[in-house]
């Protein structure tokens, strides 16, 4: 069991590192429960402040959101039942000497937004591919909308530019607000139309943060504190938690000579959110009833 705990901790200092990169090609800013971050043989709960890297892999599950702020000052917004693979990360001098920054993500499936320009750029120009099930968006500075499911690959342009690129069927460019692009799966790509904003903004809430969710980011002052427990109390709860998706950390408390354990769950950003969350998995997970507290 001292093994198992020492393994625990070094997972710890792991998430340590994820969040340890000076100047992040791409850093997770906000999570709603239950997401995980798949990297090599590695799976971890996903939690605001963890940096992504080459071949990481992002996973949200039910009900669940997540914002993942890239260095160009993009933000991707990924709704419930995301699969998305992250590649090409990297900011390079380009032939002016201005920044380039690039990235490549393959959403397996899911829904995302990617909007520029909402956290502050870092650079100035930007190449950033995204795959939607076979669909390949080229991105210049745009904000557009997409979703890949088992029947269907989709993507609606809110404003910019982008081309696509569909295996069988070619080349094509939206270059107008709300014209969308769809494919259905195993066929060939549907004329370019326009959607209804209506339809669009019910889209849309599919990535939007959900108002109930319980949301933690950085700077989030209130946490979730599990009673202090032996070794093996709070090895299982944290495995019961973290492979769940919830990113719960343990602390060490010496009481009368004796070490007991503590588990938080922090950076949530809100005592109705931190309610909430402490609700959900008391019912969902069974777990012991927390508290909440400010931090």
């Amino acid at each position: 069991m001292r093994a198992k705990l020492t393994s625990v901790l070094a997972v710890l200092g792991l998430f340590s590192t994820l969040t340890a990169a000076a100047v992040p090609s791409a850093v997770v800013e906000v999570v709603q429960a239950p997401a995980w971050l798949e990297r090599g043989e590695r799976r971890l709960p996903l939690a605001p402040g963890m940096v992504l890297e080459n071949r990481d892999r992002l996973l949200t599950g039910q009900g669940a959101r997540a914002i993942v702020k890239l260095a160009d000052g993009s933000a991707v917004k990924f709704g419930e039942g995301a699969n998305v693979a992250v590649n090409a990360l990297k900011a390079q001098n380009s032939r002016d000497d201005n920044q380039l920054f690039t990235a490549a993500l393959d959403l397996a499936k899911g829904a995302f937004r990617l909007t520029t320009g909402v956290f502050r750029q870092y650079t100035t120009q930007r190449a950033i591919n995204v795959r939607t099930g076979v669909v390949t968006i080229g991105i210049r500075g745009t904000d557009l909308w997409g979703r890949s499911n088992e029947a269907q690959d989709l993507v609606c342009l809110i404003e910019g530019r982008i081309s696509l690129h569909h295996p069988e069927g070619g080349a094509a460019e939206l270059n107008e607000p709300l014209q969308f692009y769809t494919a259905d799966k195993g066929q060939l790509p549907n004329p370019v139309g326009q959607v209804d904003p209506v339809q669009l903004a019910q889209w849309a809430q599919e990535t939007e943060l959900q108002p109930g969710g319980a949301s933690l980011q950085a700077g989030g002052r209130w946490s979730l504190r599990f009673e202090r427990m032996d070794k093996d109390g709070v090895l299982g709860l944290y495995d019961r938690l973290s492979d769940a998706g919830y990113p719960v950390r343990i602390r060490p408390v010496m009481v009368d000579g004796v070490y007991w354990y503590e588990l938080h769950l922090s950076k949530l950003v809100s005592q109705f959110a931190a309610q909430s969350l402490a609700d959900r998995l008391v019912r969902d997970l069974h777990v012991p009833t927390p508290a909440v507290r400010r931090q």
